[in-house]
């Protein structure tokens, strides 16, 4: 399978099975399907509210000899409440749990954004630390202290721009080695995707078909549609891919992981076999031309009147 190299020689394969809103009764069985088409490569955080039915999933796989354990790379996230340092080791420590692993492959912060512990989703103006209270180089040692204990092979991030990201190196003894952010056409990021390559950071693209199914609450009125726009269906008809794989090697053409999320069988499959296509440079002239720009996950449900985090704090401004 193709994969991205991690300075030690690790390799991530290059597509991953995305789990976010993945519900409770359909992930179990997306995984093992997923495992049945070949996937190597599962994304969890502890959020998503699922990883107890992942790590079911794992376990049958692994007991039934449908893949070990160390061919297999598994992804999670710290939430935003555990970022205290004496908060990340036991966060991470209860994913295990639930995951039923000894380690994790990859372990990222979630947001740049932080709430007191126990806080899920902060409601109130008290339920938020600043990064005042705990600051980011704070959370990045519990991250260091928990590959160094052995709970992590790889640690790094999700959602941090650039300022965050130099923040973080500039006193970090072990730098990120992974930034997991939306990505796609309609937000090539293209700022952050230089400035990564340039500092070894490798890149995962979330949200890379435009996340149709995320719940109304945080979508915009009629927000465009990566899976129909012309271009993209163009490119489809033309060199016989379904409109979900021009999208998936929109990022594999940058060299950029993808983790496409599906609880259904023959879409599982579908996005897999992307994983050897590339696109032509005259496509990819075509996608980065396409004259629309949009993010699905604007992330403003952490900032406003409550919060003392902006949306600057989240987002390069291309």
């Amino acid at each position: 399978m193709n994969a991205l190299t991690f300075k030690n020689g690790d390799k991530m394969p290059i597509i991953g099975l995305g789990t976010w809103k993945s519900k409770h009764g359909e992930v179990y069985q997306a995984v093992l399907w997923a495992i049945e088409s070949g996937y190597r490569h599962i994304d969890c955080a502890a959020i998503y509210d699922n990883e107890k039915e992942v790590g079911i999933a794992l376990e049958k796989a692994f007991k039934d000899n449908m893949v070990k354990r160390e061919e297999i790379f598994i992804t999670s996230k710290l939430w935003n409440s555990c970022h205290r340092l004496e908060d990340v080791q036991p966060a991470l420590k209860k994913t295990l749990r639930d995951l039923k692993l000894d380690y994790l492959d990859l372990y990222l912060i979630h947001w740049p954004v932080s709430f007191k512990h126990g806080v899920g989703f902060a409601q109130t103006r008290e339920e938020y630390y600043t990064y005042s209270d705990v600051p980011l180089s704070q959370t990045w040692e519990g991250m260091e202290h928990c590959i160094n204990a052995g709970l992590t092979k790889h640690i790094g991030v999700s959602n941090f721009n650039i300022s965050k990201l130099t923040e973080i190196m500039k006193s970090a003894s072990l730098a990120p080695e992974m930034n997991q952010v939306e990505l796609h056409p309609f937000l090539p990021q293209n700022k952050l995707v230089d400035f990564c390559n340039k500092n070894g950071i490798l890149l995962t693209a979330y949200s890379p078909l435009g996340s149709g199914d995320r719940s109304a609450s945080i979508k915009m009125p009629d927000e465009p549609s990566l899976l129909e726009n012309k271009i993209v269906r163009e490119i489809a008809d033309r060199t016989g891919l379904s409109p979900a794989q021009v999208l998936i090697a929109y990022s594999l053409t940058r060299g950029i992981a993808v983790i496409p999320k599906s609880v259904n069988k023959e879409r599982i499959s579908q996005n897999l076999a992307a994983m050897d296509i590339r696109l032509s440079t005259q496509d990819m002239k075509a996608l980065s031309q396409i004259g629309t720009s949009f993010r699905y996950v604007s992330g403003s449900f952490f900032t406003g009147a409550i919060s003392p985090y902006r949306l600057s704090d989240l987002w390069e401004q291309e």
